[in-house]
């Protein structure tokens, strides 16, 4: 009898130390019981819990912790890590940490849940958004909207100063790219504007819906081009195309101007047919493949991108700026254009 009158003090004791019990309260739940034991086990590892800010908050949002920290609520983590196919909780991982790799995962992979998207159908949302805000938010036209896209070109440039400044083109490799990427501006912010004079009731037009997609797309595939000839890294071989196109463009020979794009898309290096090598020595014409006359569409599918961009900008060009027929690719009256 002593010895289980002892044990009974021992626990009584060890829910005092845990303050489950006192003098008011005479019981306990166990679901506490186990919650202290748990909190026990984790201080003996090292980990300290985060008190919490005790303010209500909606599911979804984040909530704060000691060290200044916003983490999602736990639910809403579960949720999202599921959405990407990521498991909930690894091997010793805590919830601070999981919250962390889902961080790392929508940096990473922003649009993981939303598959392989078309370029096309991106630009399409775009325009549709845009379309909606002007409508019903009462927002600027896209004229308004799109002027910090253009803020760097001056406005008091225009088609005959940079057919001046294309005079001194060939001496320096700085000073082409930022005439190429004056001429493309220009080029662009013309485009940019034809849009933006379209009435409402032309914009509901499925026609001027696709012009605008196209715009929007076009924009989005040359920005890896302005980024290089801005900051002056453009490859060398690609130069020398685009300063041959520019000037052919500025004289309004499109006809030549397509000659150089094909150049450089598709190159015109010989393909290699039956046997290549024949003991020591290579085969005649081997010599003529070099970096001029790669086909630098099939590069990567960045330069994909904004050479397709460039060919459309040519379009324009021709468009804006008409000259003979015979100078002309695939040329439409404006009459028949309507």
């Amino acid at each position: 009898m002593d010895i289980l009158k002892a044990e009974i003090a021992r626990k009584r004791k060890l829910l005092e130390e845990k303050q489950l019990v006192d003098d008011k309260k005479k019981f306990f739940r166990r679901g506490d019981l186990s919650a202290k034991d748990t909190e026990e086990v984790l201080q003996k590892v090292g980990y300290k819990k985060q008190e919490q800010i005790a303010e209500p908050r909606t599911e979804g949002a984040y909530s704060f912790v000691a060290d200044g920290q916003n983490i999602l609520p736990r639910i809403e983590v579960i949720r999202r890590l599921r959405e990407r196919g990521e498991p909930i909780l690894l091997f010793g991982e805590t919830e601070p940490e999981a919250f962390d790799r889902l961080r790392i995962c929508e940096i990473s992979q922003p649009e993981a849940n939303r598959g392989f998207r078309n370029d096309f159908q991106e630009a399409m949302e775009q325009v549709d958004a845009a379309y909606l805000q002007e409508m019903f938010a009462n927002t600027p036209t896209t004229k308004e909207d799109k002027k910090s896209d253009f803020a760097e070109l001056d406005e008091s440039i225009t088609w005959e100063s940079i057919q001046t400044m294309a005079l001194k083109m060939g001496k320096n490799k700085d000073y082409d790219m930022d005439v190429i990427i004056t001429l493309l501006t220009f080029l662009l912010k013309l485009w940019n504007a034809q849009i933006a004079n379209y009435t409402k009731h032309e914009k509901m037009s499925t026609k001027v819906k696709m012009t605008r997609v196209i715009y929007t797309q076009t924009k989005e595939y040359v920005k890896p081009l302005f980024r290089k000839l801005k900051h002056h890294t453009l490859p060398e071989d690609i130069l020398d195309s685009l300063r041959d196109i520019c000037k052919h463009l500025l004289n309004r020979n499109y006809i030549s101007a397509s000659d150089a794009y094909l150049e450089m898309a598709i190159g015109n290096a010989p393909w290699p047919i039956g046997v290549t090598m024949v003991g020591i020595h290579a085969r005649t014409g081997r010599e003529k493949i070099f970096s001029k006359n790669v086909a630098h569409v099939m590069n990567d599918e960045t330069q994909r991108k904004y050479i397709q961009g460039l060919k459309r900008l040519m379009t324009k060009c021709q468009e804006y700026f008409p000259t003979d027929p015979s100078k002309c690719v695939e040329y439409v009256s404006k009459k028949d254009r309507e």
